[in-house]
C-alpha cells in the first residue's frame, strides 16, 4: 500500500480535514504508543499502520 492509498482510506473514514488530526493525535498500542503519523514518519508501512487503524476503530472485514 502507497502512502496516498493510506490517506485516501482516512479520508473515507474520517473526512479530508478530520483523518489529520485523528492520525496526529491517536495514540495506538498496536504501533507501540504511537500515532499513525508518527508511525508512518518512522518508516512504518502504511499497510501496517491502515491495520491498526482498521483494528482501533473495529471497521468491518470489507474495509481492511
Amino acid at each position: 500500500m502507497r502512502h496516498s492509498d493510506f490517506w485516501v482510506r482516512m479520508d473515507q473514514q474520517f473526512g479530508r480535514a478530520y483523518a489529520r488530526v485523528w492520525a496526529g493525535n491517536h495514540v495506538m498500542a498496536v504501533l507501540g504508543g504511537r500515532t499513525a503519523s508518527e508511525a508512518l514518519d518512522a518508516g512504518e508501512d502504511p499497510k501496517t499502520v491502515w491495520r491498526a487503524v482498521h483494528e482501533t476503530l473495529g471497521l468491518p472485514p470489507s474495509e481492511r
